[in-house]
């Protein structure tokens, strides 16, 4: 017996389907496995076959003509086509998730592609299949053009490489986000942005700050409030803003800094635990937060303070304050969205 792979096209009717696949076990073809890609030209099945060894290619060609089907592709198979595609593009995403840059391998071996080109601009084409070359849109900037002769490519081979696409940016974006930050003082810390998940270990943040520093964070009031607690979820994931965290060996959260859309302005906070505060910490975070904010187009940022907390003052007039506004105890301050590079080695006194 042999492996072969067969791709026809058929009326996507009641019973159709059925016609074809009797016409193969007429021939003593065993199917494998089956897959049906909706179109608009009709039903595309793909077929990965077990046929006897006197079989030929014309012979499959004719069970399948003779079976209502058209378009069709017919081609020897190797045993990892035994693999479904679901769980193939399962094992191709597992790799990306250690070998990012292994995408343009992993479009050809799950597509059985030929050639995968990166273009530094959008598509010239919208995204999507045509024919025999498929237009992928790259998160990053950009766009993948995958070219395999037959069979032409379909729909759901095509969501699947752009899922493929939109992991291996994401997961670059993430590595690239993630950096390992050197305090003056020799303590390494890792910074990266906040995800919904990290709820528990901002909680716990909170719970090792002593009430003067939740007081000059929240302005008043000590320890926050649990209605103000259940609002961090939505902090850590800011539409139009982002919100940092200082990760410690060991995987502790020890500081976070946020940045929140407020017009064309961004409006910029931040906590640091009691013994990691003077140590250059809040510096780092504010200036990463300035950056961020410059990215995304904001025409300044502005930092709520109480008049009383000298150190957060001193900080900010460091990184060279614009307007300041007071406003009985509470002062804002403005510092302007510029293009500056982060020097993260200056000591912040700030937290």
């Amino acid at each position: 017996m042999a492996l072969w792979r067969i791709r026809a096209t058929v009326d996507d009717r009641p019973g159709y389907l059925s016609v074809l696949t009797a016409s193969l076990a007429l021939k003593s073809v065993n199917i494998l496995a089956v897959q049906v890609h909706t179109t608009e030209g009709g039903a595309v099945d793909d077929f990965l076959v077990d046929a006897p060894d006197t079989m030929t290619e014309s012979g499959l060609l004719a069970a399948v003509t003779k079976g209502r089907g058209r378009d069709v592709f017919v081609a020897r198979a190797e045993a990892q086509g035994l693999a479904d595609q679901p769980t193939r593009a399962l094992a191709m995403a597992g790799r990306l998730v250690h070998e990012p840059d292994a995408l343009g391998e992993t479009l050809v071996a799950m597509l059985d592609a030929t050639d995968v080109r990166w273009r530094p601009h959008p598509a010239y084409d919208q995204p999507g299949v045509h024919g025999g070359r498929m237009t992928l849109a790259d998160p990053a900037g950009g766009s993948y053009e995958v070219l395999r002769a037959l069979p032409a490519f379909t729909p759901a081979e095509y969501a699947r490489a752009q899922a493929l696409v939109e992991l291996a940016a994401a997961i670059t974006r993430h590595q690239r986000e993630n950096v390992t930050f050197m305090l003056p003082d020799g303590a390494e810390l890792t910074l990266r942005p906040a995800a919904a998940d990290d709820l528990a270990a901002v909680r716990e943040l909170h719970d090792h700050c002593s009430a003067g520093t939740l007081r000059r964070r929240y302005l008043g009031g000590g320890s926050p409030t649990e209605a103000r607690l259940r609002r961090l979820r939505r902090l850590l994931e800011p539409a139009g803003g982002v919100t940092l965290l200082a990760v410690a060996p060991g995987g502790r959260v020890v500081a976070m800094a946020s940045l929140l859309a407020e017009g064309d302005l961004g409006e910029v906070s931040i906590l640091v635990e009691d013994s990691w505060q003077r140590r250059g910490l809040g510096t780092a975070l504010l200036r990463r937060l300035r950056t961020h904010a410059e990215r995304a187009g904001f025409a300044a940022v502005v930092a709520h303070t109480g008049a009383d907390n000298v150190a957060m003052l001193r900080t900010l007039r460091r990184l060279g304050h614009g307007p300041l506004e007071r406003d009985g105890a509470l002062v804002s301050v403005t510092l302007p969205a510029s293009a500056q590079p982060v020097n993260d080695e200056t000591p912040a006194t700030s937290g």
